[in-house]
């Protein structure tokens, strides 16, 4: 028969055990990252460049806020009417690899921040780099980079 102590015990255990899980599930959740960098501008992607002038211009051109688009629950601007509809048309051609992210730095398991100008477009896609020195890195090898990138980026974000 169980004592009133082991009993005691066992309660503290579940007690304890629990607090352990709620506690550690509540550390991932604010320590995971949305889909969309938003690294240093909340709420604004990749720090408000237009991401279809990339494609369209062969550059970087930042957005204006009169020409925005929220997408993914985040805002998108654009440098003009005719890029906003372009992008709105067809998000999945325009929208940044990994959620525009530094491209690189998924590769190698983390999430960080980008500079716009620090760019490529591989077979169609717009890769976004931490830098240029990053992206002169990643511009040797770009096709094994992918590939590790696509096999980490998924458990990198918040599903």
């Amino acid at each position: 028969m169980m004592s009133v102590r082991n009993s005691t015990i066992g309660i503290t255990f579940l007690y304890a055990l629990t607090l352990i899980v709620v506690t550690f599930g509540v550390q991932s959740a604010a320590n995971a990252k949305p889909a969309i960098n938003t690294l240093g501008t909340p709420g604004l992607a990749i720090k408000g460049y237009d991401p279809v002038a990339y494609f369209e211009e062969r550059r970087p051109r930042k957005g204006l806020v009169q020409f925005t688009l929220k997408h993914k629950g985040v805002e998108w601007r654009f440098s003009s009417a005719v890029n906003r509809a372009r992008f709105q048309a067809n998000p999945a051609k325009y929208e940044p690899a990994y959620g525009g992210y530094c491209a690189y730095g998924v590769s190698r398991g983390y999430l960080v921040k980008i500079e716009p100008d620090a760019w490529s477009i591989v077979n169609g896609r717009l890769y976004l780099n931490y830098n240029r020195q990053v992206r002169a890195t990643w511009n040797k090898q770009p096709e094994v980079y992918i590939q590790r990138a696509n096999a980490n980026f998924s458990n990198l974000i918040n599903k």
